[in-house]
């Protein structure tokens, strides 16, 4: 495992649990869409799907296989800082 990502909204001050081998871990929050009233959950759900899909199509665009680790996380910080 090169990268984990987690997502939730309030797990950025979380202890994220262990996962084998040295993987980069960033951290993407994404408001959980369920959160809101009933009436808001189509504008929430649209809204944490359209950042994940910007932020999913930022992190597959990325040249892996010329990356270290430390560029892997800086990019990963810059693509969940700037799709936020």
């Amino acid at each position: 495992m090169d990268a984990v990502i987690t997502l939730c909204g309030s797990a950025a001050a979380e202890e994220c649990p262990y996962w084998a081998g040295a993987p980069v871990r960033a951290h993407w929050g994404v408001e959980d869409p369920a959160a809101p009233a009933p009436e808001d959950w189509a504008r929430a759900f649209e809204t944490a799907y359209t950042q994940l899909e910007t932020r999913a199509n930022a992190f597959i665009a990325l040249p892996f296989e010329d990356m270290s680790q430390d560029d892997l996380q800086a990019a990963l910080n810059k693509i969940g800082e700037d799709h936020a």
